[in-house]
């Protein structure tokens, strides 16, 4: 694997470790509600919303195990078809962030969102 593609692969690790701290603070009751679903609840979570939130954080550090593999960052042994996987989610993720109804949400999160899915995508396509 080339340099490039490491790096673009530990540019999307950085991003989900932020991404998947903001959804465990979301589900530990942090008043960012409005940084995230459309902006509908003003401070936190009501506490079922909190479980996809926790869900939602372990799922995007799962998905950026599988770009660093890919990436050859390091040797998880992921099947091939794999990091589509990551590409699919940004894909949703970014559709979702550029379209939302909430303003603070969509200056925060769609570019990250974007970056990941750049990212996601020169590691698939190396």
């Amino acid at each position: 694997m080339t340099d490039y593609v490491w790096h673009f692969g530990v540019l999307y690790m950085v991003f989900s470790v932020f991404a998947a701290g903001f959804q465990m603070a979301l589900s530990m009751g942090a008043p960012l509600g409005h940084l995230t679903l459309g902006g509908r609840y003003a401070g936190a979570l009501p506490i079922p919303v909190r479980f996809g939130a926790a869900f939602q954080g372990l799922l995007i550090l799962v998905l950026a195990g599988v770009v660093l593999d890919h990436a050859g960052v390091v040797a998880l042994d992921t099947a091939s078809w794999a990091i589509w996987a990551p590409v699919g989610f940004m894909a949703l993720s970014s559709l979702g962030n550029l379209i939302t109804p909430s303003p603070a949400e969509r200056r925060l999160w769609a570019p990250i969102t974007l970056a990941m899915l750049g990212a996601a995508l020169v590691v698939a396509l190396a």
